[in-house]
């Protein structure tokens, strides 16, 4: 099942979620691996190009697996996922909608900073 509003579902306790250092950096990395990776398998899939969706696949799955270990790094951690559904609909609305925006906003580097003073 896909959550309603979604997107503000998300973004609502997102900085909250997110102000590990570690995890930010790498999220500034794994995000756009994910992204581009997005790309060149729809290229793949249009141009029947079966090495190259391969490729694309292990780096989505190599985005996913790393921003799972920095997830667990966080004291507030993501709400558990309700099914497949949810898992991929979170998924791709965080990589090409929420964490753009978080970064767009200024919230990464404010929450990067955060991350470096002392507690």
């Amino acid at each position: 099942m896909i959550r309603p509003n979604l997107l503000a579902w998300q973004w609502r306790d997102y900085v909250a979620k997110h102000r590990d250092r570690t995890n930010l950096l790498i999220h500034i990395v794994a995000v756009p691996l994910f992204q581009v990776a997005t790309l060149l398998l729809v290229g793949a899939l249009l141009g029947r190009s079966l090495i190259a969706a391969i490729v694309a696949v292990i780096a989505m799955v190599i985005a996913l697996v790393l921003q799972g270990r920095g997830h667990r790094r966080e004291p507030e951690t993501p709400m558990p996922f309700n099914g497949a559904a949810d898992f991929v609909s979170r998924f791709v609305v965080e990589q090409w909608i929420t964490f753009p925006r978080f970064v767009l906003s200024g919230a990464w580097a404010e929450n990067l900073r955060r991350a470096r003073r002392p507690a």
